[in-house]
């Protein structure tokens, strides 16, 4: 029997959100296998996925880390160009990661400082209200997803984000340079992307539906412990409401009324 293109899109992107059998994101899985894959792969239990990084616990060594263990789980390349570069996970300086807060008497100690920024999975994303295919969307539990199989480069959402958290592939990324992806091995647990797509964190939605921490939590904190905490934000008891009601925190951007779920300790 045929299938609707509503039905041969949804079980498509399922296949490019769980990567399976190390497929890339622009190979089809047959429907009934793309439904028996899903079907394995358990629901997660978080109702708004949120996370927290502790400024004071993470230099840059532990932010190098982060960054390599994000980009090597995601097959996030090294394109060698800061011009073409893709990123999920980077380094900001403190001015241009908070330019609302900065002033002429910010603590010196925070004075181009880097820090950790990537995709603040938004409340109210407005790169979902802009994109026309519905490539990007927000899940139920909050985490801001992206189909690369919807996408049709246009790059509104990129235009729309204001933290500038998305990549757009010029290129076809499994070409990048051989000499500065050498120690970069192909993850083939998760999809590989083509020329004209955009690309973004999505919090480890694979890990998370499998019980684990996203990459870059579990790495930061093999380190410094409590150097990030990810979690439900809507569940009271859990340990990242605790340290925010411990802690004075602060939000990028948050005026925009995007809602962001990345809090910083400071």
């Amino acid at each position: 029997m045929a299938m609707d293109r509503r039905k041969f899109l949804k079980l498509t992107g399922y296949a490019a959100l769980l990567g399976l059998g190390g497929k890339g994101a622009f190979e089809l899985l047959a429907p009934g296998e793309a439904e028996a894959q899903l079907k394995s792969v358990p629901l997660t239990a978080g109702k708004k996925w949120g996370m927290i990084l502790n400024v004071s616990k993470l230099n840059d060594a532990v932010m190098d880390k982060c960054i390599e263990a994000c980009h090597r789980t995601h097959n996030v390349p090294n394109i060698g160009n800061p011009k073409d570069e893709v990123k999920w996970l980077w380094k900001e300086t403190y001015e241009h990661t908070f330019p609302g807060q900065e002033h002429e008497y910010t603590a010196e100690k925070y004075h181009g400082r880097n820090l950790l920024v990537l995709c603040n999975h938004c409340t109210n994303p407005p790169c979902a209200r802009a994109c026309p295919t519905k490539a990007t969307w927000k899940r139920e539990d909050g985490v801001v997803m992206m189909d690369m199989h919807r996408c049709i480069g246009c790059r509104f959402c990129m235009a729309a984000c204001p933290y500038g958290a998305r990549s757009f592939n010029w290129g076809d990324p499994r070409l990048a340079p051989k000499e500065l992806n050498a120690n970069f091995p192909t993850n083939p647990d998760y999809p590989t992307r083509t020329k004209g797509v955009v690309e973004k964190c999505n919090f480890c939605a694979e890990r998370i539906a499998a019980g684990q921490l996203p990459a870059c939590v579990e790495a930061a904190n093999a380190v410094v412990a409590g150097a990030m905490i990810f979690g439900d934000l809507d569940a009271a008891g859990s340990e990242i409401r605790t340290v925010l009601r411990e802690h004075y925190s602060i939000r990028r951007k948050s005026e925009l009324g995007t809602g962001p779920n990345i809090y910083y300790i400071v």
